[in-house]
């Protein structure tokens, strides 16, 4: 694996230097649309409704939408003061149980690998949050977005894990969820059904069947020769015609402005 993030993780007085990898990723399968006459991939580009034109990167800015229809402009440098900039260090704030934190909170999961200097240091807080029970809460900043963080022991190693602010889970308290009476025989059978399927878990007995059945899909398809050639010829002669169409309406606009009409 290659790492994403080269830091430390600053412990008290204790910087311990780490490398931060990605500890998981999506493995759904990605189609790309095609055109269905000659299954040439789709491109998509931006382009403003209202001028009916294509639209280039140096004319777009960052639009906020305060009600509909009505935006602030935040320009380019009044951006910049709220970038944070990447931080080299994952910050430990206290410490607290894994229990207090409700799973909602957490977002994305990263081992923590101690650098060619840290391994003392990094076995030190591995073994010490191991004995305590405890997690570590902490602050990082990735690609210029803070993030609150916990840090903990997960299989062997330290795992630091991105969680939402208190802010960002959403409230449920307008959902319309009203509490009605059950009878204690019918709680009784929920609890004996509930005892019947309890067993350790063990994440090897589960996989993706939607995954799994449109890969064996494909392969069927590739091992029939039920497949399409994109028809590269046609792409490439596709430029010189975008080309000469510029060209062609340029000289127009020129003509037309000079007031020549031929």
């Amino acid at each position: 694996m290659r790492s994403m993030w080269n830091g430390s993780l600053s412990f008290g007085l204790v910087n311990i230097p780490v490398k931060m990898y990605a500890a998981t990723q999506g493995k759904d399968l990605r189609f790309n649309q095609l055109h269905t006459l000659c299954h040439t991939p789709i491109k998509y580009e931006k382009t403003c409704p209202n001028c009916q034109r294509r639209v280039e990167e140096t004319e777009i800015v960052r639009g906020y939408q305060y009600e509909p229809g009505h935006y602030v402009i935040i320009r380019d440098d009044e951006w910049e003061t709220f970038s944070a900039k990447s931080s080299r260090t994952v910050d430990i704030l206290r410490f607290v149980e894994l229990r207090e934190i409700d799973p909602v909170y957490f977002h994305k999961t990263y081992y923590l690998e101690p650098a060619e200097t840290g391994g003392k240091a990094y076995s030190l807080l591995q073994k010490a949050l191991s004995l305590s029970g405890k997690i570590a809460v902490a602050e990082i900043t990735i690609r210029s977005k803070p993030s609150l963080a916990v840090v903990r022991v997960y299989d062997g190693l330290m795992a630091l894990e991105t969680i939402y602010y208190p802010d960002e889970i959403r409230d449920q308290a307008r959902l319309a969820i009203n509490p009605l009476p059950v009878q204690d025989r019918e709680l009784e059978m929920a609890l004996s059904l509930i005892e019947s399927l309890t067993e350790p878990f063990r994440p090897e007995q589960y996989s993706d069947q939607r995954r799994q059945g449109l890969l064996e899909l494909v392969e069927a398809k590739i091992r029939g020769q039920e497949t399409v050639q994109l028809d590269q010829r046609g792409e490439e002669q596709s430029a010189p015609i975008d080309l000469f169409a510029a060209l062609q309406a340029s000289i127009q606009a020129q003509q037309e402005k000079e007031g020549i009409h031929h």
